[in-house]
């Protein structure tokens, strides 16, 4: 059979959206197997691809050219290198692993094996994320001087999958908000160069659950991102995945699940609108939500297939983990975290 071989490691809420993606949205790229989690099963049932018992095993199989890591963040290293040294791909599902030390490793090992790895920052092929980075780009709004990002969420701690609220996988900013400061990396262009944050549980959780976080970039912008899973409902409109970017031509309001909104001239202006997810119906496979992942998925195959790097790189998912990590050691410390360049 033709088309890239792709192996899936991890069988729940991700890897059934890698997999559902793959095999009926993309072109180019076959599933063929799958290993990890108590769903594996069910999944390659499901899909009629292979069950291994085992990492080594999948990435030991001739007919998995690229691997898709979708497991909890703790084992993101160690099944991502074991994929590398196989000679496979990788695409991981954010964040990228749990320390920089591990990312370090990672890149590593992909550099020496002469393959291409990518993060799953699924937001930045969200339909109103895409506009807004193409009009920041194209200069609408000039050059960007303030950037307020917001992860808000009405959804309490306790109704994350248990796994996101063992301290071992660290906490909310870690796990979701990590989006956030891809996209002020990416939006700006520039690196995340100091940190300062507070991190907090106003719930009493054993991870942290509600952050604020300032930071400055190495083109002089200001970013603040506000964190949390413990509104009450219904929340802040706008806010689940958001921002309010500044430049000094013109403003953004980018809701990543509803409207992006642009002022250059005095009044507000709707140039984006993104379909809502029908979770309670269609639920997770809804298209509309797959439609992010298959832009992604589909970048990621054709990179691998034309021999170049993907528009998301290892090193994208490097520089999130150390802000956030930063994020985190700034609120113990109750110091402001200079980033190595």
């Amino acid at each position: 059979m033709s088309g890239l071989g792709i192996g899936i490691i991890g069988s729940g809420f991700m890897g059934r959206t890698f997999s559902e993606t793959i095999s009926k949205r993309c072109t180019g790229a076959r599933l063929v197997a799958v290993t990890g989690g108590s769903r594996a099963g069910d999944l390659a049932k499901d899909y009629g691809i292979a069950l291994e018992p085992s990492v080594d095993a999948l990435v030991a199989r001739n007919d998995v050219d690229a691997v898709f890591v979708a497991t909890p963040h703790h084992v993101h290293a160690e099944q991502s290198i074991a994929a590398a040294r196989a000679g496979k791909h990788v695409l991981i599902e954010k964040p990228m692993a749990c320390s920089v030390a591990d990312c370090d490793a990672m890149l590593a090992a992909c550099e020496a094996a002469g393959v291409r790895s990518s993060i799953s920052f699924s937001q930045r092929t969200r339909k109103c994320c895409r506009k807004a980075k193409e009009l920041i780009d194209a200069g609408t709004i000039g050059r960007i001087r303030q950037f307020q990002s917001f992860a808000l969420c009405p959804t309490s701690l306790d109704g994350l999958p248990p796994w996101q609220s063992n301290p071992e996988n660290l906490g909310t900013l870690f796990g979701h908000a990590i989006h956030n400061f891809d996209q002020i990396r990416w939006y700006t262009g520039a690196e995340i160069k100091t940190v300062y944050a507070k991190c907090t549980s106003i719930e009493g959780a054993s991870i942290e659950g509600s952050s604020m976080v300032l930071m400055s970039l190495g083109d002089g912008t200001t970013a603040s991102l506000w964190s949390s899973f413990e509104l009450a409902k219904p929340s802040f409109p706008r806010t689940q995945m958001g921002a309010w970017i500044m430049g000094d031509k013109g403003l953004i309001d980018m809701d990543a699940y509803g409207e992006l909104r642009v002022a250059t001239d005095g009044e507000w202006k709707v140039v984006e609108v993104q379909e809502p997810i029908d979770w309670a119906g269609k639920g997770y496979l809804d298209p509309v939500r797959l439609e992010s992942y298959t832009l992604q998925c589909q970048r990621f195959i054709d990179a691998i297939t034309e021999g170049r790097e993907p528009p998301v790189t290892g090193w994208d998912g490097r520089q999130a983990v150390a802000a956030a990590l930063a994020a985190y050691e700034s609120s113990k410390t109750g110091k402001e975290i200079v980033l190595s360049s």
